[in-house]
């Protein structure tokens, strides 16, 4: 076979942390996505697969440029275990491409990893003669345990305490962003790891996994603060040197998409009150702004007039009221934003040189955004729009 190791991701709908984790927007990409791009740029990694019971996760992972193998629904609950998954993985890969040499393990929830840990971890099994591996980061601490009341040291004597640097064994966190194994470990042990195992060292600042939603906040802060994280996929952020005019979308943008409607019929939308701050912060900073929306109802002009922004309305033909619009006010498409959320605004999306999704947009949408909010539609992303070209 022409492919000798293979990526493995395992990216299942369900999230019990973080519901829909695998596809939340972590440096203006779905968690995913990071992972796909790792493996795809290592030197090491033939083939890239995405083994997920998600629809949405499936064309996200396609259109990054990985092989979607579809996991049945009974390996994809909260009781299943990755191990089930990867065998169901192998068996797939073997039967369309033969069995592979050895398959890396990624999972998605470790963002920071770089493609070059992936080629080091490979090189070090093949190398090293070893039969699995895992990432660790060194742990340098004194280590106690508390069992049934009692507390004792274990990773040193503390009747005679060493110097840090005079402890002779070498304790290791596994940090579950990388595993590489030879196919035969997990088909004759049910595991990843067995046979000879070595260990790829990792900094503990790309260790870092994402399992609770204060966890995103936490891999973005450590990525502005290294050039290097998050490597070849964070998307720029516009700054308001970049732009001259933004466009919002109203429903999904200023709206989380909800509708209300009483007994009468009419509707009405909930709007997120710092969505109007952030609007007067970037009127007050100089930059022009406009509302576009193909909605009809009189809520979108209420909500426009009360936040003093132009709209244009009942739009169908996005494209064509952009142009007009840009033209109108005489400036550059390249320096104009649109925020958008849904399949209606790509041909706007597709037109301006800043291109905005909001974080739960759809999945087309956001592959073409060049940057992507941290907060929903509806939940403060016009505000996250104002804070990051202020900032």
């Amino acid at each position: 076979m022409s492919t000798s190791t293979v990526a493995v991701i395992l990216a299942r709908g369900g999230s019990k942390g973080i519901p829909g984790k695998n596809m939340a927007v972590v440096a203006g990409a779905p968690l995913v996505e990071h992972s796909v791009v790792h493996a795809l740029r290592s030197a090491t990694v033939d083939a890239v697969y995405v083994s997920t019971d998600d629809a949405e996760i499936a064309t996200c992972a396609e259109a990054a440029g990985a092989t979607v193998i579809d996991r049945p629904a009974d390996i994809a609950g909260d009781e299943a275990t990755s191990e089930s998954a990867l065998e169901h993985a192998l068996d797939q890969i073997t039967r369309t491409d033969g069995e592979p040499d050895l398959i890396v393990f990624l999972q998605p929830t470790s963002p920071l990893r770089r493609p070059t840990d992936i080629d080091d971890a490979v090189t070090a099994l093949r190398d090293g003669g070893a039969d699995s591996l895992f990432s660790a980061n060194r742990l340098h601490a004194f280590l106690w345990r508390e069992q049934d009341g009692d507390v004792t040291s274990f990773s040193y004597d503390h009747r005679s305490r060493p110097r840090r640097q005079d402890v002779q064994s070498v304790d290791w966190i596994e940090n579950g962003s990388i595993y590489v194994f030879r196919p035969w470990v997990l088909r004759d042990l049910g595991n990843r790891l067995g046979g000879r195992i070595i260990v790829h060292e990792m900094p503990a600042t790309t260790s870092f996994q994402i399992d609770e939603p204060g966890d995103i906040q936490l891999i973005e802060a450590i990525a502005a603060s290294e050039p290097d994280a998050l490597t070849g996929i964070a998307r720029p952020a516009p700054t308001l040197d970049d732009l001259d005019l933004v466009v919002f979308d109203f429903d999904g943008v200023f709206t989380d998409n909800t509708v209300i409607v009483d007994q009468h019929g009419t509707e009405s939308v909930v709007c997120h009150r710092g969505d109007g701050m952030g609007v007067a912060m970037l009127r007050e900073a100089g930059l022009d702004m406009a509302v576009l929306s193909t909605e009809t109802n009189p809520v979108v002009t209420a909500r426009a007039a009360k936040l003093s922004l132009p709209v244009v309305q009942a739009s169908s033909d996005k494209a064509t009221d952009l142009r007009a619009l840009v033209t109108e006010r005489g400036v550059d498409l390249a320096r104009v934003a649109f925020v958008g959320n849904d399949v209606n605004d790509l041909p706007a999306l597709g037109m301006v040189g800043w291109p905005i999704a909001v974080a739960d947009a759809v999945p087309e949408v956001r592959r073409v955004a060049r940057w992507t909010t941290a907060r929903a539609g509806g939940h403060g992303a016009v505000r996250d729009v104002a804070d990051q070209l202020l900032r």
